[in-house]
């Protein structure tokens, strides 16, 4: 199957570390949002939408590409977040999202990632160090139930 993720990391690299073995272990293009456009999720079976979360949504060029995008069918897509809190409903509402433009969204992945946002940037951040080795063991156990949904 042919595998792409999308992803937009902005500050620390959060979202882009996991995005990185989600594409190792998948064999997948990894593409920077700012490099993607909206005809190439066609070429594609299994497409991830990844993104750090600002506000508690999504970062807004991820939700508007999104919103861009022409309805598809039968094609699979998983979402992935990191945040300051690691909430995983960040990632159900990129999910919901993804799925109202067609999408079959068969995962969703949440970590904590290093946080410099506001008050936290006073006091050297917050979570330093994720993701950390076991993000990234949970990120490769993620990305074999991908396959095995593919």
């Amino acid at each position: 199957m042919k595998t792409v993720i999308l992803y937009k990391s902005i500050h620390h690299g959060n979202t882009k570390k996991i995005a990185e073995i989600f594409a190792e272990h998948l064999n997948a293009e990894l593409v920077d949002l700012k490099d993607a456009n909206g005809d190439m999720v066609k070429e594609y079976d299994l497409i991830g939408f990844g993104s750090g979360i600002y506000y508690r949504k999504a970062h807004k060029e991820m939700r508007q590409f999104i919103d861009n995008l022409s309805s598809v069918k039968n094609k699979n897509a998983f979402v992935f977040t990191t945040s300051g809190q690691g909430n995983p409903d960040y990632s159900s509402a990129l999910a919901d999202q993804v799925s109202e433009h067609g999408f079959k969204v068969i995962g969703e992945f949440s970590c904590k990632g290093f946080d410099t946002w506001g008050p936290f940037k006073l006091i050297g951040g917050t979570n330093k160090g994720k993701p950390d080795a076991d993000d990234i063991k949970n990120a490769e156990i993620f990305a074999k139930d991908m396959i095995n949904e593919k």
